[in-house]
């Protein structure tokens, strides 16, 4: 949610301004948040459209393999897009501080913030499952891992995130003029404490829950999964070590993202919350909490820019994977994979026959 203070020319504000119902007389300075927002949002749309844009037309060009996880990066791309398209009207309002494109189009840029913001969280989450299940059950995940289903979970994901951010972004009302002395017309910050404590803080509950929570927990659960059992010698088969070691890069990259892009804020959000619904009081939680919010912000707008990298660590351990198997073509013992992969299909009876021997020799010698 973003921040209450209406932009007129004097930034320094009493919280009582934007509350009838808060004697407190304690001063803010967040004008600071205008000059950031502008720049830092103008910064991930130049960058987040470039690479997202790649990332499409990689996806449906390039990348020859459709699987259940490209379905779930695609979605994740259509996310960021149509995030990444607003942003020029957040800038132009940041920056003259007045919104001149209506009411409609406010709501509408208000609900696919939290879209994209919630979105991308779920659907990285998306990923981080079904790499679980590929990894640590590989054969039980087959009948559950199929584009099908991928797809029924992605309309899922795209209706559960739809039915939190569009009541959300539509409580906002952009045409709020009070204390507006340059008759200025506002968006993005014209949540009254009325509307906090009666329906938003409910928001804020769900949200956090259904939104952040769980796929908190999953990502880091999923992750450790994988990872204890790539620790397994038995998990060093065709791919070898240089396989295991990007399967490890892509992993620890993903969940690096997920952290920094997404923990900041959420957790910022739920100090906001108890600040605005006056559970938490005091001048210094109130300075801090408004303080943090517009860093943390910005920090979470730029998981636009951050997720093109887990497309490329994905994709290519994918593209990895699939040639191993095409080359392996049926499972044998773990003896003589190595050999297999690499004769040819006229020696492979022969090459199998003397590895044979070689092991029965060294057997019946000790």
């Amino acid at each position: 949610m973003y921040n209450n203070t209406l932009p007129t020319g004097n930034v320094t504000q009493t919280w009582a301004e934007n509350s009838s119902t808060n004697n407190s007389t304690c001063q803010k300075n967040d004008g600071f948040k205008y000059p950031l927002y502008s720049t830092i949002f103008s910064i991930v749309f130049v960058v987040g459209l470039i690479t997202n844009v790649v990332a499409i037309y990689i996806f449906t060009c390039s990348l020859k393999l459709r699987n259940e996880t490209t379905t779930y990066m695609m979605n994740l791309v259509v996310s960021d897009l149509l995030f990444v398209c607003t942003l020029p009207l957040r800038v132009f309002y940041f920056i003259n501080m007045n919104w001149p494109f209506g009411s409609m189009l406010c709501k509408v840029s208000v609900s696919l913030f939290y879209t994209n913001m919630y979105g991308s969280m779920l659907f990285l989450t998306c990923i981080s499952v079904d790499r679980f299940l590929a990894i640590v059950h590989p054969f039980r995940s087959r009948a559950l891992r199929t584009k099908r289903n991928a797809k029924i979970v992605c309309v899922a994901v795209w209706v559960l995130v739809l039915s939190g951010s569009l009541p959300t972004g539509f409580m906002l009302e952009s045409t709020s003029r009070e204390n507006n002395k340059n008759n200025a017309t506002f968006c993005f910050e014209n949540f009254s404490s009325k509307q906090w404590k009666s329906h938003l803080s409910k928001v804020v509950i769900f949200i956090e829950l259904v939104g952040f929570m769980i796929p908190l927990l999953l990502n880091v659960c999923c992750s450790i999964m994988v990872l204890h059992t790539l620790r397994r010698p038995q998990s060093i088969s065709h791919g070898g070590k240089l396989n295991k070691t990007k399967i490890l890069r892509m992993i620890i990259v993903h969940l690096c993202i997920f952290c920094f892009c997404f923990i900041p804020y959420n957790v910022n959000l739920v100090f906001y919350a108890l600040v605005r619904t006056k559970t938490l009081k005091g001048c210094f939680a109130e300075s801090v909490v408004r303080t943090i919010y517009p860093i943390a912000l910005c920090i979470a707008v730029s998981n636009c820019c951050f997720d093109p990298i887990v497309y490329y660590f994905t994709s290519e351990t994918i593209q990895n994977s699939m040639k191993r198997k095409s080359q392996v073509g049926r499972s044998y013992d773990v003896k003589f994979s190595e050999a297999l992969q690499s004769e040819t299909s006229s020696n492979l009876q022969c090459s199998l026959r003397n590895l044979k021997a070689k092991v029965f020799h060294n057997e019946s010698s000790v």
